[in-house]
């Protein structure tokens, strides 16, 4: 890996490092500040409405108007201060209007690294898997502090430990549990922070990125048009639909998995909750590397419903054992198949089945599917449906993991019965 190609992998790290560090534990952290699930929905949903507007507007305004590189230095300076400041309040607005901002900031970088890297890769097709890779490699990496920050540290020091080995494996069962959990969560948020300012600094020695000139024509305004117009097709409706459907399942993972792992149930100690759910990650590299066999193997459809499946396998053993504490460690593996073999899958359809000129913008038009609107619905609906859930502060896990395991059937269903795509991409509409 040649030394832009090392900076640029770097860059994808800490990028996704700050994401994957607050998100995973935030769904469990809202209800101990004592929010209402109106006002945890409002939280949740920044992201998802950062994502929207970022597709629509705010993407085209910083590629077209900044240097990739200096507006990634400005979002994460003033974006990693902002979720920085989340983790030193406790209420309400202060909390939403910080964690709006950190989240109309970042969502536009995650575009903004891509063009970074595309920019400067001499070979794309070969190299931006690698440099790609350095995300998911952050998202895990950003797991693995908290099993040295989420610790009971009065335990630790009356264990009396001998030795280094005997401390270091003290430290590491001696997880915090219950309130004291939730409280150090702040944490996550100090640690994003600091992450994120890092890119910040980091940016001054990327590659320079000029700005992107804009074509003039209104061709991408129309282009958006083209790409609504391609749902017409059934074969792209149904994907749509099982899409939507694929990404509230997706987000309903990330509502409830961190505060389920933590449970009395699970009994996950609360400093390795993050890294049982970085396994998903680590399957998702591999499960990538496999992607192409399958395809292959199985078409675009059966690879989908597998991706699809995997959603409702993983619910499926939360709701049946879940006091079997090995299965459900052992089941985070899914989340590889159903990234992997469905939202990957999506994209590379979408690149092979789309007109060229119509291709970006339905890329993006899924995307607005996955990173928001999906989104948005799940994180509308999960803090009502966890309340629904739950007596006396006891939450029934069986019967609320039905519901997502439910809802992907249904989407795994749909697509095995109604989304039949042509044999062979066209080069003019999908549909011919």
């Amino acid at each position: 890996m040649g030394s832009v190609n090392l900076r640029l992998f770097i860059m994808m790290v800490l990028q996704f490092f700050i994401w994957g560090a607050w998100l995973p534990l935030i769904f469990g952290y809202l209800p101990s500040l004592g929010f209402t699930s109106t006002q945890q929905a409002l939280i949740l949903n920044t992201f998802p409405i950062a994502a929207i507007v970022g597709m629509f507007f705010s993407n085209q305004f910083a590629d077209r108007n900044y240097s990739a590189e200096r507006f990634l230095g400005f979002s994460h300076l003033v974006g990693g201060l902002a979720i920085l400041g989340c983790g030193f309040t406790r209420d309400f607005y202060p909390f939403f209007i910080l964690m709006l901002v950190h989240c109309l900031l970042y969502v536009p970088t995650i575009s903004i690294t891509n063009s970074i890297a595309f920019a400067h890769m001499k070979d794309p097709q070969k190299e931006f898997g690698i440099i790609r890779m350095g995300g998911t490699i952050g998202w895990i990496l950003a797991a693995w502090p908290f099993t040295f920050i989420l610790v009971d540290w009065s335990k630790v020091n009356a264990a009396g430990s001998k030795g280094l080995i005997d401390w270091m494996g003290t430290v590491l069962s001696s997880g915090l549990q219950g309130d004291a959990m939730k409280d150090a969560t702040k944490w996550t948020f100090m640690v994003a922070g600091v992450a994120s300012l890092l890119l910040a600094a980091y940016s001054l020695i990327l590659p320079h990125t000029p700005p992107k000139k804009a074509n003039g024509n209104g061709g991408e305004k129309l282009a958006w048009v083209e790409a609504l117009q391609l749902l017409k097709h059934p074969f792209v409706l149904v994907l749509f639909i099982v899409t939507f459907i694929d990404a509230f399942v997706h987000n309903s993972y990330f509502n409830w998995t961190g505060e389920f792992l933590g449970s009395k149930d699970v009994g996950i100690p609360g400093n390795w909750i993050m890294p049982v759910m970085s396994i998903g990650q680590v399957a998702e590299i591999l499960t990538m590397g496999i992607l192409g066999s399958v395809l292959k193997n199985l078409g675009w459809k059966w690879t989908m419903v597998v991706g699809v499946l995997g959603h409702t396998a993983r619910f499926a053993v939360y709701s049946l054992f879940p006091q079997r504490q090995e299965l459900i460690i052992g089941v985070q593996v899914l989340h590889g198949i159903c990234y992997a073999f469905f939202f990957a899958t999506v994209y590379i359809f979408v690149d092979e089945f789309f007109p060229k000129d119509a291709r970006s913008s339905a890329q993006g038009l899924f995307n607005v599917m996955i990173l928001g609107i999906g989104a948005l619905a799940a994180n509308s609906l999960c803090p009502y449906v966890k309340d629904y859930f739950t007596v006396d502060k006891v939450t029934d896990y069986k019967a609320l993991f039905q519901v997502p395991c439910g809802i992907s059937l249904a989407g795994a269903i749909t697509l095995a019965l109604f989304f039949n795509p042509p044999a062979k991409a066209s080069g003019n509409d999908p549909g011919q």
